[in-house]
């Protein structure tokens, strides 16, 4: 539920990062169902679509040479190559969901998350953790997971983990729906930050200086009034 407050000069990205095991993929669909203030971002990969992914909908599936062009020209918001696959965020996504007055959401690495940061100063960044002791056994419950993979994953995430303190904020994912009141709390506290709503508080100086002249002119007219009853008459 989003709380009344004062508009925001312009929307932000929410981007929501962690290892994997860390649930972040299910937490943001669970925020986006919550939320119409929200758009997901698409993002553009080289690799093969796998069964019952949508072109345009869970990815932008694309040739490498046209994602090259992409990158060449400037219309990524960050990308990355993993595992020789390259995987970015087409800039045009933020474009839309500032025109649409949403927060454009991301879903990506570690990496991702510090070229948008640096890209988009004021995006909001959050690490999600798994609770401690529970990856492997999360790993595991995946069921796609080979022992050689399982080791690569848990390694990645070691050195993931190290990046935690560059984020904004560091969730431990225990309980879905906990964890999703805890990302929109922080959503509508990053609306009330006074260097987002400069616009709106400037018009609120505007309109009560408008009301102390009001208030002065109408202070003076009774006094002008009182002095012309005691003036002499001839």
């Amino acid at each position: 539920m989003k709380e009344a407050g004062l508009p925001i000069d312009h929307t932000y990205p929410l981007v929501l990062a962690g290892p994997s095991g860390s649930g972040k993929t299910t937490a943001v669909r669970e925020l986006l169902h919550r939320r119409s203030d929200l758009r997901f971002s698409v993002s553009a990969t080289t690799r093969a679509s796998r069964p019952g992914e949508r072109d345009g909908v869970d990815y932008v599936f694309l040739e490498r040479a046209d994602f090259e062009r992409m990158r060449d020209r400037g219309e990524l918001l960050e990308w990355a190559e993993v595992h020789g696959e390259l995987y970015g965020t087409p800039s045009e996504n933020l474009e839309g969901a500032r025109a649409q007055g949403t927060h454009l959401v991301l879903d990506i690495d570690v990496q991702g998350a510090r070229s948008v940061r640096n890209a988009v100063p004021d995006a909001v960044t959050i690490f999600l953790l798994p609770p401690r002791g529970a990856w492997l056994s999360r790993l595991r419950a995946r069921g796609s997971e080979t022992p050689s993979t399982l080791l690569l994953r848990l390694r990645t995430a070691a050195e993931e983990l190290g990046a935690a303190r560059e984020f904004d904020y560091v969730l431990v994912n225990e309980d879905l729906g906990e964890t999703v009141d805890r990302v929109e709390a922080i959503l509508n506290a990053e609306e009330s930050r006074v260097g987002r709503v400069g616009n709106e508080l400037n018009r609120f100086v505007s309109v009560l200086e408008m009301e102390i002249a009001v208030a002065q002119a109408e202070a003076v007219e009774p006094e002008e009034a009182d002095n012309e009853g005691t003036g002499d008459t001839q």
